[in-house]
């Protein structure tokens, strides 16, 4: 059955949220398990529908997961190279890891090409280069991709993009390999340090993550280690937007955070004029009388991240002024606009930008979630708005975000998923 979030606006929320462990860390770090040949133990990892995908795909290669709310224990010794080319593979786009670490384990992986969120072309052919260089032979067959080698030997890989999937994929299938292997133009997101600190924890020989150039030296095992993963810093950074749209004069504490990660969203928060106060691993937000425009770029690590653009932009509607969006990652990712206009914002889209028109008040009404940080966009702007909001498409928001209704309503929110026929039960 089919169901909807549905939210009262209008109410001011106080309290403390703690973040769950980096979505984009942990779709990575339980491929990576598999080139270890003893147990592996992830604590922390967020309870998100594609982390529960990414079990089933291991049982399904005859691993072995055992995991209790945040923590799992993989035991990937007596996987098999099975080929996935349809089924679970394709519910999530970073199933393309599974590529890496397949090849990396067995030096072959069917793989069915991904699925996940729809924010126009995301090619990898970078992906497919860096392997190609390994040595593989890479086919694409009725929507499957096939990959092959031999052996795998250490190259030289520059990467014509900054590409944190194709960065982690290819480090994914070069800690086994021969001889030593560089990838030059890498990217630096926090997430793929945490994919190389754990691959260190399981033997492997990685320097130089967190810069442009990864060095890795083959090395032919790989053991099981216990390893605890960082924070979300897309969560953090949408419950800091949730905040200073919403907050009462207590603020909200947000906790479980590293500030390093959040400096983005911090800086635009700031120069709107919220007020917070930063602390070791915490923020506290508050809600601002008056929000000044801003104008916002999005970058690669560690420029203003592309999946703060949605959030963010609801937010924009309350400020005085034009705010004008730029999203240089992905041009396309403005679905959430035509959403947030049933609810009175206005907009104009000019190319890859969007000028935000303020200040609008929103009003509740009946929008569909197209993507994960746009179903962010939306409950931010249900918030935010006079009257009831109904928000269908509540698949997406949960590939993301554990646990958001109990997280909202511990602050005060009024918010319910129910079934698409029945109205809110409070």
């Amino acid at each position: 059955m089919s169901e909807k979030l549905v939210i009262r606006g209008g109410r001011k929320l106080a309290g403390t949220i703690s973040v769950d462990g980096a979505k984009n860390s942990a779709v990575a770090l339980i491929p990576a398990a598999i080139l270890a040949e003893s147990e592996v133990v992830l604590e922390g990892l967020p309870e998100i529908s594609d982390v529960f995908t990414l079990y089933n795909i291991i049982g399904e290669l005859g691993g072995n997961v055992q995991f209790d709310k945040n923590k799992a224990i993989i035991d990937p010794s007596h996987l098999t190279a099975m080929p996935l080319p349809n089924g679970n593979v394709k519910k999530l786009r970073a199933s393309y890891y599974l590529m890496g670490a397949m090849l990396g384990r067995f030096k072959k992986a069917v793989v069915g090409l991904p699925g996940g969120c729809y924010l126009g072309p995301r090619p990898i052919d970078q992906h497919i280069k860096g392997f190609e260089a390994l040595g593989a032979k890479v086919t694409n067959e009725q929507g499957a991709i096939y990959l092959r080698a031999d052996e795998l030997r250490g190259a030289r890989i520059y990467l014509d993009v900054v590409s944190v999937g194709a960065t982690i994929n290819i480090m994914l299938a070069a800690v086994r390999a021969k001889g030593k292997t560089v990838i030059e133009n890498a990217a630096k997101e926090p997430e793929i340090i945490d994919v190389a600190t754990l691959l260190n924890n399981m033997g492997a020989n990685i320097k130089g993550v967190g810069t442009d150039t990864i060095r890795i030296q083959g090395v032919e095992h790989l053991h099981g280690c216990h390893h605890t993963i960082i924070p979300d810093r897309i969560e953090a950074g949408t419950y800091m937007v949730l905040a200073a749209a919403c907050s009462s004069e207590q603020g909200i504490r947000i906790e479980n955070i590293i500030p390093d990660h959040i400096e983005g969203i911090h800086a635009k928060l700031s120069e709107m004029g919220v007020p917070m106060q930063l602390e070791d691993d915490a923020v506290v937000v508050g809600g601002a009388v008056d929000y000044k425009k801003v104008d916002i770029k999005t970058y690669a690590y560690p420029g203003f991240p592309t999946d703060l653009q949605q959030p963010l932009t609801a937010l924009l509607t309350q400020a005085e002024g034009n705010s004008v969006v730029t999203d240089t990652i992905y041009p396309s990712r403005f679905k959430h606009i035509a959403e947030l206009g049933r609810m009175g914002g206005q907009f104009k889209l000019e190319g890859r930008s969007a000028v935000v028109l303020g200040k609008t008040d929103l009003q509740g009404a009946k929008v569909t979630a197209t993507d994960l940080r746009a179903g962010a966009a939306l409950v931010i702007a249900g918030l935010l708005a006079n009257g009831t909001t109904e928000i269908f498409g509540v698949e997406h928001i949960e590939r993301g975000y554990s646990k958001i209704i109990e997280k909202l309503t511990s602050i005060g929110a009024e918010i319910a998923k129910v079934s698409e026929e029945e109205t809110f039960v409070s």
